[in-house]
């Protein structure tokens, strides 16, 4: 239960503010149908979070406790600090040919802009650290929900009221003291 909380929490804050929620403030103003937009968003982290999740888990049948715990302390605090750099969406990723309509839209251009984000790279990290990827992909693609479905039905409105330095402030503290503990094997942390 805690990879899942501790996937949901450190995903819905590092994710305000990111390429993927500005995507989705995008498409929304664009297309104006939440639902497909929603539904592109679920299936596309779901899929890219699913691979990074087993890919997390791959890195634990591979490696020595030692060796991870090593990669795996180094993996958080290099996220901890690039949460602290932000995000602009490139208009590229808002591109995309209209026969796949709003559904298929969104799916494609979140998929590709997750692709080597800082929240999947969390999802491989957290996944190898807990051992628990199904509980890490619930969890991440649950924390982005929480900080993408909002942005699809209030827009730049909610955005601007965000104390966006805040809270990518806290969500790279907490990615660097999950660094800092793995670092000092402190294992009650990681189950």
């Amino acid at each position: 239960m805690e990879a899942l909380l501790i996937s949901t929490g450190v995903v819905a804050l590092a994710e305000i503010g990111d390429k993927t929620q500005l995507l989705a403030f995008v498409l929304a103003a664009r297309f104006k149908k939440p639902v497909p937009i929603i539904a592109g968003i679920l299936a596309a982290t779901l899929v890219n979070h699913g691979l990074a999740g087993a890919l997390g888990a791959w890195i634990t049948a591979t490696l020595s406790p030692e060796v991870m715990r090593w990669v795996l302390g180094g993996s958080f605090l290099a996220i901890a600090a690039w949460t602290l750099i932000p995000d602009k969406i490139e208009e590229d990723e808002t591109r995309i040919a209209g026969k796949l309509g709003v559904f298929g839209a969104t799916l494609v251009t979140f998929f590709l802009a997750e692709m080597g984000d800082k929240t999947q790279v969390a999802t491989i990290a957290l996944a190898a650290s807990y051992g628990a990827p199904l509980m890490v992909v619930a969890g991440t693609t649950l924390g982005m929900l929480i900080a993408d479905v909002p942005a699809v039905f209030v827009g730049n409105k909610f955005a601007e009221k965000i104390p966006m330095k805040l809270v990518h402030s806290i969500a790279a503290g907490i990615f660097a003291l999950m660094g800092v503990l793995t670092l000092l094997k402190v294992d009650k942390l990681f189950g």
